[in-house]
This record gives structure tokens, C-alpha cells and sequence, in this order.
């Protein structure tokens, strides 16, 4: 089956600056990746790359098997990026219509729109939307052709916490679907739930590539969280394996590849502990680890 996303040695260079440094990817049919990464990573400079929206300055970009600039390879995709911008006199109804009219086989208006979670607001005019409403209605122009692929780069920024829910509700529908979507996010939470396969990026190359399982697996730490009777100072924990620790409002949070000789030293130094909580670390620790070694 034709891969949906080829990137092949792809490098990209703007005058002295290299922002992908010989990127592979490959994605395939139904996959639902995300493409993680520091700020100035190459994160999205390599969703431009998928869409034909820039040139490789050398190797090879594919988008379902065709060169990213085909109209027929365009005209199954869906795109949700940083920068959007629409008119503002125009309804949510009325601009979600004028872009389903560019699909050969679009959702209806109102299906796309209530994916959004914009239903209150489809005969509001898009100036007075607020930010959070805009950044909805934008993913409402990206499913509203009903594409095979969605391109979603950073979809929840700024939302409040109704409109997050259901654009991430939404998402995981068109996933469960069949879709192929690959998106960028800085709310590593979002990524750790929705993903089956996290790419992260540092400094032009791709440094992981596995399951958000993989690569919390890779971080051997534990997560020990707890409560305490008394405030405690950081002199409790001098000497001990502890790669990260915070305190605050009596509850004690750290990092330590030793839970157990960690837990033993704080009894015997008589801290009283309660509501303990031992996990194995989260994917914000996994990837801070993973950028931090280079």
C-alpha cells in the first residue's frame, strides 16, 4: 500500500540555516502521529514539506505516493496550521460552505461544524468569535472536506477547556475512522492520549520514533508523588538518588530511579508520608530527557 507521508533524506536549508538535516518519515494509512519537538526543531517546516508548501533543498518529499504540489494528492488532505486567517464579515456557516465547495466529496456544513463543537455559533459572523472560537472554526475548514488526511499543527492552542475536549473528541472519531492524521502539539498530554506513534525532532533530525509506550520505557525513573503532615525542606532529600523534586502546598513530587532506597531514607529521616503515589514516568519527562542529551 502507497505510504500516505514520504519524506526521503530531506534536508532543508534557509541561507546559513539548516532546519532538517536528512529527515526520513514514513506514514502510513490510518496512523495518527505526533510530530513532537523544541521550538525551531524542524517540526513544522517538515509539515510544509508533506504539503507542497515548500521545496527540500535536497531529497525527496511524497504525498499519497505523488509530488505534494498535485492537485491530486492536495484534494484529499486537510490542513489546520499556525497562521490562518479568514474574512471576518462572513457567517461560520457561510465559510465552512465556500470551503466545502473545493472537495469533490465534502461532509455537510453542519456535520463539520458540530466536529468543531461550533453549533451555538455557526450564524455568528467570524469577528466576533473569540480566539479560541477562530482556532475551532479553523479545524472545522480543515475536516470539512472530509479528507483522508488531516494536517493538524498545534489545533487546541489557546481553547478553553470545552472547546479543547471537543476538537480532541473529534479528533480520535476521524482517527477511529480511518483517517491518517499527523499533528504537532506542545501539550505533550494531548499527544501521550491520542497518538499511536510519536516522532520527535530535534535540531533538524528525528531522534525518536516508537510508541508513546516505547518511549516513556525509555526513561528507567519513577514518578513518586505524596503528601506530607509537615512542610518539609529539600534537606530531607540531600544525598539521595533524585533527579527532580517540587514541593508545594504539602504535596512532594520527584524523580528518581530508585523509588524504593528513596522512600526508605525518608522514613527513617521521620517524614511522615500519606497518599503515595508511585508511576513510571510521563511523556513531558520522556521527551525532556530525549532533547536535553543533545
Amino acid at each position: 500500500m502507497t505510504p500516505v507521508v514520504e519524506l526521503a533524506g530531506a534536508r532543508k536549508r534557509f541561507g546559513a540555516v539548516e532546519a532538517l538535516k536528512g529527515v526520513d518519515l514514513t506514514i502510513g494509512a490510518g496512523e495518527l502521529v505526533a510530530l513532537l519537538g523544541p521550538n525551531g526543531a524542524g517540526k513544522t517546516t517538515s509539515i510544509s514539506l508533506m504539503l507542497g508548501l515548500r521545496r527540500p533543498t535536497t531529497g525527496a518529499a511524497r504525498l499519497f505516493g505523488l509530488d505534494p504540489a498535485d492537485r491530486r494528492a492536495r484534494g484529499r488532505c486537510g490542513v489546520m496550521l499556525q497562521e490562518s486567517g479568514t474574512t471576518g464579515v462572513l457567517t461560520v456557516r457561510e465559510i465552512v460552505d465556500l470551503f466545502r465547495a473545493y472537495y469533490p466529496a465534502s461532509l455537510p456544513a453542519e456535520r463539520a461544524i458540530a466536529l468543531a463543537g461550533l453549533d451555538a455559533k455557526a450564524n455568528a459572523r467570524i469577528a466576533t468569535l473569540s480566539g479560541g472560537e477562530r482556532q475551532r472554526l479553523y479545524f472545522a475548514l480543515a475536516v470539512c472536506g472530509d479528507p483522508d488526511a488531516l494536517f493538524l499543527d498545534e489545533p487546541t492552542v489557546g481553547m478553553d477547556v470545552e472547546g479543547r475536549r471537543a476538537v480532541l473528541a473529534s479528533i480520535r472519531a476521524l482517527s477511529a475512522a480511518g483517517k491518517t492524521i499527523v499533528l504537532t502539539t506542545h501539550y505533550l498530554e494531548e499527544a501521550d492520549q491520542l497518538a499511536s506513534r510519536i516522532v520527535v525532532i530535534d535540531r533538524g533530525v528525528v531522534i525518536a520514533d516508537a510508541t508513546p509506550r516505547e518511549i516513556k520505557a525509555r526513561i528507567p525513573s519513577k514518578r513518586i508523588s505524596f503528601g506530607v503532615t509537615a512542610p518539609v525542606g529539600d534537606a530531607a532529600f540531600q544525598g539521595l538518588p533524585v533527579q527532580s523534586l517540587e514541593v508545594q502546598d504539602r504535596r512532594v513530587s520527584l524523580l528518581s530511579s530508585e523509588p524504593e532506597q528513596v522512600l526508605k531514607a525518608l522514613f527513617e529521616r521521620g517524614v511522615t508520608i500519606r497518599d503515595l503515589e508511585v508511576t513510571g514516568a510521563d511523556l513531558e519527562e520522556a521527551f525532556l530527557s530525549l532533547t536535553s542529551r543533545r
